[in-house]
C-alpha cells in the first residue's frame, strides 16, 4: 500500500513538473531571443534594452520607496473600480435580463453608451471630478460596467423557463428565487464577463493614471517615458502584466473553490 502511495505521489509530481515545464519553456525561449537580438544590436539596445537591463532597472525601482507605494496605489484603484463597476454591473444586467420594462427602458441607454472607448471619457471625467482618486475609480468603474452588464444580462435571460416554474412551485418570493435560481444559473455568464473586466481594469488603471497622477504603475510609466528611461518602462510595463495575470488566477482559482460544480 505504501509503494502504491509513494508511486502515485511521484506520478503526480512528474505530472506538475511537465506541466510546468511546458508553460516555461516558451517563456524561457521568448527571453533568450529577445536577449540575443538586443545584445548583438539587431535591434537598437536602446530603444528595446534586453532583459537583464530591464532586470536591473526593476531591482532599482523596487529597492526603491517608490514601488511599494506605486503598487499599492494602482491595485487599490484598480479593486475599487472593479468591485464597483462589477456591483452596479451585476445588479443592472439582472434587472434588464429578467425584467421586460427594465429592458425596454434601460437597455437602449445602455447599449447607446456601451461602444463609447473608455479611453475617451478620461478627459471629460477630469473636467468633472479632478485628477484624484475619485476621477480614476470612476473611470475604471466605467470600463469594468459594460462587459459585466452584457454578459450577466445575456446569462439572465436565457436562464430555462422550467428552472423558474420548478422554483415557483416550492416559493413565491421573488427574492428568494432571484438568489437561489437566477443567480446561481447566470453565474457562468456573469463570471465570464468579470473576468475579462479584470484586464479591463488594469488598462484603466495604466491610462487614468498616465493623465494626471502622482504615484501609480502609470505614473511611473509616464515618467520613465519623459526621461527616456525604456528599460524601466518595460520593467513597470511587466509589473502591471504580472499583477493583472495574478489577479485573474486569483480570480479563476477563488471562483472554483465557491463554485465547485465551474469547470472553467
Amino acid at each position: 500500500m505504501s509503494n502504491e502511495k509513494h508511486a502515485t505521489i511521484r506520478k503526480r509530481v512528474h505530472e506538475v513538473l511537465n506541466l510546468a515545464a511546458r508553460r516555461l519553456l516558451p517563456v524561457v525561449a521568448f527571453l533568450v531571443l529577445w536577449e540575443g537580438v538586443s545584445r548583438l544590436e539587431v535591434v537598437n539596445p536602446r530603444m528595446f534594452p534586453p532583459p537583464s537591463q530591464v532586470s536591473v532597472a526593476f531591482l532599482e525601482w523596487y529597492r526603491s520607496h517608490e514601488f511599494a507605494r506605486d503598487v499599492w496605489v494602482s491595485c487599490t484603484r484598480m479593486l475599487f473600480g472593479f468591485f464597483i463597476g462589477g456591483i452596479v454591473g451585476i445588479s443592472l444586467g439582472m434587472l434588464t435580463g429578467r425584467s421586460p420594462i427594465a429592458n425596454a427602458s434601460l437597455t437602449p441607454l445602455v447599449q447607446l453608451l456601451r461602444p463609447l472607448p473608455p479611453v475617451a471619457i478620461v478627459p471629460l471625467v477630469i473636467t468633472w471630478l479632478g485628477i484624484g482618486n475619485t476621477a480614476k475609480i470612476f473611470s475604471i468603474a466605467f470600463a469594468v460596467f459594460f462587459p459585466v452588464w452584457v454578459n450577466t444580462h445575456l446569462g439572465a435571460a436565457a436562464i430555462p423557463t422550467a428552472y423558474l416554474w420548478s422554483a415557483r412551485l416550492l416559493t413565491k418570493s421573488k427574492s428568494r428565487i432571484a438568489w437561489r435560481v437566477v443567480l446561481p444559473a447566470a453565474f457562468p455568464s456573469i463570471f465570464a464577463g468579470l473576468r475579462v473586466s479584470i484586464s479591463v481594469a488594469f488598462i484603466m488603471v495604466f491610462v487614468s493614471e498616465m493623465a494626471g497622477a502622482s504615484a501609480g504603475i502609470g505614473y511611473q510609466i509616464s515618467v520613465c517615458h519623459l526621461a527616456y528611461r525604456i528599460d524601466k518602462m518595460m520593467a513597470a510595463l511587466a509589473v502591471l502584466a504580472a499583477a493583472g495575470a495574478a489577479a485573474d488566477f486569483l480570480f479563476a482559482w477563488a471562483a472554483r473553490l465557491i463554485f465547485p460544480w465551474m469547470n472553467r
